[in-house]
């Protein structure tokens, strides 16, 4: 591999694996060397990545496989459905594919996550490789081996821990991402900092402009240290029953966001962005962080071009949509909060208090 290619470990015992960043790796031979052997892959992407980088992966990988078959599906997070899901099951049951078949994922966080969970699936699991081509794949979705589906209720309710061999983030596929989608994978990127890393969050606000002009040597960084984040808190709790859960910041607000909307209505990233912001205040209600802190993560928020007021759905919607999350018990709504800044916590907090904090965040 390139000399300038970093890698991230994803310490897990026998499902250890490497994340390798750098440019141009699509193209890297060595990129793909010491994967499992097979006689068959399948490239599962979506029609807006395949005229970019299907072709390139195939040529990458012809020398590896007898075969490589594509599934390309329908770009969006209102296609992350069973349908979806059962169009991969049709091409690798149509050609015949065996136990030892390698998937590929080559698309964002929906394809990475959709295709995750179609190999925890076939013939009770078959390997699969990360190939995540937008800021937020590369950054959160593609680390870790959370894999799913939607479901009209609830973002990510039917899925399974299931690890990738190996997570390849070629960083120049970033140049090609529409702005929209860059600035819902900064979202992703800043939700580091308070958690787990103000420093972290320091060199964000110092380098937002030039993530946002794409320099590679900024959004290297990025990448690098985000994924260093995630590998630390996976590698101590690889199913979420624990630290894990703080990777949720934003997402609890987030995810009701995108349900209460219709999923792909807003991008996954622009609502974690807003919900980050809506954690914030709920944190400072509770007496966990300042009014300071809550307005420097508000502008942050907004100068990556993320929403930062939320859509006025309604108090009961919110909370409704918030009581179908994953970290819910009992019917009790659990949040990530900020507790102080750099640290998380995953508590309870009352509806009424959720609620002043929907009605102060949200407009028409």
């Amino acid at each position: 591999m390139n000399p300038s290619t970093a890698h991230v470990r994803i310490d897990l015992g026998e499902r250890s694996y490497d994340i390798a960043i750098g440019a141009g790796l699509i193209d890297d031979a060595s990129a793909w060397q010491g994967l499992p052997q097979a006689a068959a892959a399948l490239i599962v992407t979506n029609d807006t990545v395949a005229p970019l980088y299907l072709a390139r992966l195939q040529a990458s990988l012809a020398p590896h496989y007898r075969v490589v078959h594509v599934c390309s599906l329908p770009d969006g997070e209102s296609y992350k459905t069973w349908d979806s899901l059962n169009q991969i099951f049709d091409v690798l049951l149509g050609k015949a594919c065996d136990r030892k078949t390698v998937l590929f994922a080559l698309g964002g966080g929906v394809i990475g996550d959709i295709t995750g969970f179609a190999a925890a699936c076939y013939m009770r699991g078959v390997p699969f490789v990360q190939v995540p081509t937008t800021l937020l794949a590369q950054v959160d979705s593609s680390v870790g081996g959370k894999t799913a589906i939607n479901h009209p209720i609830g973002k990510n309710m039917i899925g399974a821990f299931y690890q990738p061999e190996r997570v390849v983030c070629d960083l120049g596929t970033l140049q090609t991402l529409p702005p929209r989608e860059l600035s819902a994978g900064l979202a992703e990127v800043i939700k580091y900092g308070p958690i787990a890393d103000m420093a972290f969050l320091d060199w964000i606000e110092q380098h937002m402009d030039d993530l946002l002009a794409r320099n590679p040597q900024a959004l290297a960084y990025a990448v690098k240290r985000s994924c260093e984040i995630k590998a630390w808190v996976v590698g101590q709790d690889e199913r979420e029953a624990g630290i894990r859960a703080i990777l949720n910041f934003g997402h609890t607000f987030g995810h009701a966001i995108e349900a209460g909307l219709g999923f792909g209505v807003w991008l996954h990233g622009e609502a974690v962005g807003c919900g980050m912001v809506m954690a914030a205040h709920l944190s400072q209600r509770l007496g966990w962080v300042d009014a300071a802190f809550v307005q420097r993560l508000t502008a942050l928020i907004a100068k990556a071009g993320l929403p930062v007021t939320g859509p006025a759905l309604g108090a009961e919607v919110y909370l409704h949509h918030m009581r179908v999350d994953k970290k819910a018990e009992a019917g009790g709504i659990r949040f990530v909060l900020i507790d102080p800044p750099g640290s998380a916590v995953v508590r309870a907090a009352p509806d009424a208090m959720v609620a002043e904090v929907v009605e102060a965040c949200c407009r028409a």
